[in-house]
């Protein structure tokens, strides 16, 4: 029964960090701050802007996770954290050779995943 809690948590931390990127990303883009996907991703201050946003979503996925999972809670965030460094990994590769943004903003997406979601673990489970 805890490896099924266990894995809801990790679940429900994912989907509130996909959906809580994808609907910024989206609303951003919608009011015309940040610009269309398909023109890039070049503006310093969006980017820099893009990764805070992120970043901040990511403590929170943590957090969340921490919330609902068994003891031990820090293992399924540090799970959560290394399926983050994965996905980002994968983007990394992905959209580098796009060119759609500076090479430091998907790097900085890797680095930043297990820190952001681990922050998020320790700030639930003190």
């Amino acid at each position: 029964m805890n490896v099924l809690k266990g894995f809801g948590a990790i679940l429900a931390g994912m989907i509130f960090i996909v959906v809580s990127h994808a609907g910024t990303d989206f609303v951003l883009e919608s009011l015309g701050i940040f610009t269309q996907p398909n023109e890039g991703f070049h503006t310093t201050w969006m980017v820099v802007t893009a990764t805070i946003y992120r970043s901040i979503y990511t403590v929170a996925g943590g957090y969340i996770t921490a919330a609902l999972a068994p003891t031990p809670k820090m293992r399924y965030v540090v799970i959560l954290g290394i399926i983050g460094v994965v996905a980002s990994t994968l983007g990394a590769i992905a959209t580098i050779p796009m060119k759609i943004a500076p090479i430091w903003y998907p790097m900085a997406l890797v680095v930043l995943a297990l820190p952001c979601v681990w922050l998020g673990g320790k700030l639930r489970t003190k």
